[in-house]
């Protein structure tokens, strides 16, 4: 019989019974097929790696994806916002018709106004050559954003051109009321709808097209009696014979009213901006400030657990000649693309959150879409997150290799 050999004694090989390195990730297995050398690299293969990586966990993917893309459409929201609702006041002013515009004494352009000034200026206004017609309104302010406008219906008419009804018709009566299209829309009512506002029920008469003076107009009588502001104006608005004159006409009643508010249209719409409304630049900048913050611990979060996830990879593409800066290339590329797609994604939200906004309340909000702020909150967003991918980036590169291929 032939004698059985012995087994020979010695170090147990910490490599048999593992798996093939091939089998380890997709990742090493390119990195064998490349030859991957510390020197150089393919910068091909290096794309092709951070794709397999981030396709290799879809689900941490998408939720990082989605997590930046909220942080993008925070801003946009939030500027487009302030634009909507500036652009329409815009859009609202110029619709009452008039070439001047007269506030009362300390009052801010984006404020709502007391009814400070004197129905008699009227009058007053009316004996100037220049001046065509006049006629002024007395404002209200409602919970929210909202207001409701006392207007002298007829002259309001003959500076503006009169309303476009969609449906019903002018005040009948001193408890009648006329709102737009966007309030009908967002509270459903429909003409001969009682409402109440101002602790009172009113009738609604006519429904209107959205773009002159207001949302919710009523007669001007009425709504002074109401506030005690019985004889008294928030603003006046003039209609001059010749507009080519309104800057001389608005130089002559400076001079004639010292201390009002006198405006010629262009200058009055042109006031409106963020750095006029209060506190509304500071507000955005602190929206910017936590959506950085947001972005920064998503990509945190997300590239450190990646990190700890592939310490074993790290710790092969090392011992086959990686350097860190190799390591860090790798992470820095897949937090920039997961950064860009999110900003894209923040961007689509964004056409969401309009349409929800102005189907819902399109009388309270009005959102528009900023192009030129996309550039702007996705630098923003890339820059966040790769501040949140420093720390995960530099404990790879600083793992020793014979230390990440013992890790399990």
């Amino acid at each position: 019989m032939r004698a059985t050999p012995s087994r020979r004694s010695g170090p147990r090989n910490p490599l048999k019974g593992s798996p093939p390195f091939c089998l380890l990730t997709s990742e090493f297995c390119l990195l064998v097929s490349f030859r991957l050398r510390p020197v150089s690299y393919n910068k091909g293969l290096v794309n092709k790696l951070v794709f397999e990586n981030l396709k290799h966990r879809p689900v941490r993917t998408l939720l990082s994806v989605i997590a930046v893309g909220v942080q993008v459409t925070m801003m946009l929201t939030l500027v487009g916002l302030s634009d909507g609702m500036l652009q329409d006041s815009v859009k609202r002013a110029r619709g009452v018709g008039a070439d001047v515009w007269v506030k009362p004494p300390g009052s801010s352009v984006m404020s709502f106004s007391a009814a400070g000034m004197p129905e008699a200026l009227l009058s007053y206004f009316l004996k100037m050559p220049e001046i065509d017609n006049a006629t002024g309104n007395v404002v209200q302010p409602l919970p929210g954003v909202n207001s409701v406008t006392g207007i002298d219906l007829e002259r309001f008419n003959q500076i503006s051109g009169g309303f476009r009804y969609l449906s019903g018709g002018p005040f009948r009566g001193p408890d009648d009321i006329i709102v737009d299209q966007y309030y009908a829309r967002q509270n459903k009512v429909s003409v001969g709808d009682p409402v109440n506002i101002l602790n009172r029920p009113w009738r609604i008469s006519g429904i209107v097209e959205p773009g002159k003076l207001a949302r919710m107009v009523i007669p001007l009588r009425t709504l002074q009696d109401l506030t005690g502001n019985t004889g008294k104006l928030s603003q006046i608005f003039l209609k001059l014979r010749d507009p080519s004159q309104v800057d001389a006409v608005v130089t002559s009643l400076k001079e004639k009213l010292p201390g009002y508010q006198i405006y010629s249209i262009e200058q009055f719409t042109s006031l409106f901006s963020v750095e006029n409304v209060p506190a509304l630049k500071a507000f955005i900048n602190v929206v910017i400030g936590l959506s950085v913050v947001v972005g920064f611990l998503v990509v945190f979060l997300s590239m450190y657990t990646a990190v700890l996830e592939r310490t074993r990879e790290i710790g092969v593409m090392k011992a086959l000649g990686a350097s860190p800066v190799y390591i860090l290339n790798i992470l820095f590329r897949e937090t920039a693309l997961l950064a860009i797609l999110g900003s894209g994604v923040g961007i689509l939200f964004t056409y969401g959150t309009r349409w929800a906004i102005m189907n819902f309340v399109p009388a309270s909000l009005t959102q528009v879409i900023v192009p030129h702020w996309w550039p702007i909150s996705s630098a923003i967003a890339v820059c966040g997150a790769l501040l949140g991918a420093i720390y995960p980036g530099l404990k790879a590169a600083r793992q020793d290799a014979i230390e990440a291929l013992a890790y399990e």
